[in-house]
């Protein structure tokens, strides 16, 4: 079983290890901005399995959070780091929690970018009728569920103004979509009920204990993790940084490519 890692920039910098969301995307919607760091770090950006160039066929049964970290763990050893700094971002954001809970000494630093500590509901997001009217714009738009990697595009595409909060921003955005290397071995797994929650037991709690230096990298009008769980977060977790970016939506790398890598930079330098 393979994990891809797709490498950038100077090998004797620090890295920085990449977990992306999905879970049935790739790395590539990420690398931008992240790519302009390539003159500052090592940046690491993986493919989980299943996903993008990394194995998939596997027994659904094999598509877990808990394989997901050992692989992580497993990258780490094979490239012979001792310690990285993370960005997990969405559900790739829960992906790295868990990774610090369960190899702390093997993360130094931590953003946790649009993705949540703490299980939430829809009263999480208030009385927001836009956001609600974007999601039923999105479902309207959605064919018949099919487990394909051309369903999992297809249900992207369909939620682009749902996780992208400006328009100038969509076009960008949909071209990303387009050069993503789709899967739907999660999507399986999910629907076989054999996907657990990947949130971590103990959320917040647990990275008091780990002691790890945390940034909670958000877009203000994000509609999957709500901006109210980040915030919560920093306020219980009161060592650790808040950066709530205006005028974004999920993607606020795309929404404000500028401002995110600031906070990201700024952060980890």
């Amino acid at each position: 079983m393979t994990v891809v890692v797709h490498e950038l920039a100077r090998t004797n910098a620090r890295p920085l290890l990449v977990v992306h969301g999905g879970p049935d995307w790739d790395h590539s919607y990420l690398k931008e901005p992240l790519e302009h760091t390539a003159d500052q770090r090592r940046l690491l950006l993986l493919d989980l399995r299943g996903c993008g160039e990394s194995t998939r066929g596997l027994d659904l049964h094999r598509y877990t959070p808990q394989a997901a970290v050992e692989d992580l763990i497993r990258v780490l050893a094979d490239l012979d780091l001792a310690q990285v700094d993370v960005l997990g971002f969405s559900y790739g954001g829960l992906l790295a929690q868990r990774l610090a809970a369960a190899a702390p000494d093997r993360v130094a630093r931590l953003v946790l970018a649009s993705t949540s500590t703490v299980p939430f509901d829809g009263s999480w997001f208030g009385d927001w009728p836009e956001r609600a009217a974007r999601i039923q714009a999105a479902e309207n738009r959605v064919g018949k569920l099919r487990l394909t990697p051309d369903y999992c595009r297809e249900l992207a595409v369909a939620e682009a103004e749902v996780v992208i909060w400006t328009a100038e921003a969509l076009p960008d955005w949909r071209r990303r979509l387009d050069d993503i290397h789709w899967s739907s071995e999660w999507l399986k797994a999910l629907h076989a009920g054999l996907l657990p929650t990947a949130l971590p037991s103990g959320g917040i709690e647990a990275l008091a204990r780990i002691g790890v230096p945390v940034l909670f990298l958000h877009g203000r009008y994000d509609m999957r993790f709500p901006a109210t769980a980040a915030e919560h977060a920093a306020r219980v977790l009161s060592d650790a940084q808040l950066a709530l970016i205006p005028d974004a939506g999920h993607m606020t790398h795309v929404d404000q490519p500028v401002a995110w890598l600031d906070h990201v930079d700024m952060f980890l330098d």
